[in-house]
C-alpha cells in the first residue's frame, strides 16, 4: 500500500471503535453505578493490566488528580512488572497469576475498593489472577477486554467487552483494542468524577493549577461565573487556590 492507502485503511478500521464501545454503554452504566456507591463512601478505584493495557490504566489514573483535584491514591493504575514496565516491556511479567494480588496488597486494598482488570485478549494471567483473588475477598470487579466470551469476562462481576474486530496489523492490540480501552476508561473515570461532584456544569473547577495555561483557564472560569474582570478573578484564584473555592468565596462576599 502507498502511505495514503495505509492511513486511509487504518482510519477506516478506527471508525469501528466508537460504535463497538457504544454497544457496551449499558454494561458500563451498571458498573459505574456500583462503583460510585463505594467511592462516595471513600472507596478507591484500581486498574490492573499488562503491557499496553497496563499503561492505559496508568495514564487514566495519573490524569485524575490534576484534572479533578482528587488526592493521589484514589484512582490507581498498576502494571505487571512494576513501574519499569511503563517504558520497557518486562518479560513474562504478565504470566504471573499471583503477582497482581501481591501488588494490590501493598496498597492495603479493602472490601470498599473496586478493581478493573484490563486485557485486550481477556486471558492475561496477571489480570485474571488479580480479579479472582479480589472476588474471593469481597471486592467489586470489572473487566475490560475486546474478546467475546473471554476468561476475563467470565471472571469479572461486570464485563465490558467492546468487540472491535481484527487489528489492521494482526495481533497489535495497541491499535483498535487499545483505543477502545482508552475510550471506556475515559468514560468510567470522567463519569465517576462528575457523580462525585468534581465538575461543576462542564467545568473542571477542582483542577490543579500546575502551570500558567491552567491558571489562565481558571481565571476565565471565575470571570464567567462572577462577571468580574480578569485581574480581579486572577487575584481571587491565587488567593484561594482553586476555581471552586474562589467562586464560593466571591458569592459569599469574602
Amino acid at each position: 500500500m502507498s502511505t495514503q492507502e495505509l492511513l486511509t485503511n487504518i482510519n477506516k478500521e478506527d471508525q469501528c471503535v466508537a460504535l463497538a464501545v457504544e454497544k457496551e454503554i449499558l454494561s458500563i452504566t451498571s458498573f459505574i453505578n456500583a462503583c460510585f456507591e463505594r467511592m462516595k463512601n471513600g472507596g478507591r478505584l484500581f486498574y490492573i493490566g499488562a503491557g499496553t493495557s497496563g499503561r492505559l490504566g496508568i495514564v487514566d489514573a495519573s490524569e485524575c488528580p490534576p484534572t479533578f483535584g482528587i488526592e493521589h491514591g484514589i484512582v490507581v493504575g498498576i502494571i505487571a512488572g512494576g513501574d519499569a514496565a511503563i517504558r520497557k516491556a518486562v518479560e513474562f511479567a504478565e504470566d504471573d497469576k499471583e503477582q497482581a494480588w501481591k501488588d494490590l496488597l501493598e496498597y492495603k486494598i479493602t472490601k470498599g475498593d473496586t478493581i478493573i482488570g484490563i486485557a485486550a485478549s481477556g486471558s492475561t494471567p496477571y489480570v485474571i489472577g488479580g480479579l479472582e483473588k479480589a472476588k474471593q475477598n469481597g471486592i467489586l470487579t470489572a473487566g475490560i477486554s475486546c474478546n467475546p466470551d473471554s476468561l476475563l469476562a467470565k471472571t469479572a462481576q461486570f464485563a465490558i467487552t467492546p468487540i472491535v474486530g481484527p487489528e489492521f496489523v494482526t495481533g497489535s492490540t495497541r491499535m483498535k483494542s487499545g483505543t477502545a480501552q482508552k475510550l471506556v476508561l475515559n468514560m468510567i473515570s470522567t463519569s465517576l468524577m462528575i457523580k462525585l461532584g468534581r465538575v461543576k456544569g462542564n467545568k473542571m473547577v477542582d483542577m490543579q493549577l500546575s502551570n500558567d495555561k491552567l491558571i489562565d483557564r481558571g481565571t476565565k472560569m471565575i470571570m464567567d461565573a462572577t462577571q468580574i474582570d480578569y485581574s480581579a478573578a486572577e487575584v481571587l484564584l491565587k488567593k484561594f487556590g482553586s476555581v471552586r473555592k474562589a467562586i464560593e468565596a466571591y458569592k459569599n462576599g469574602n
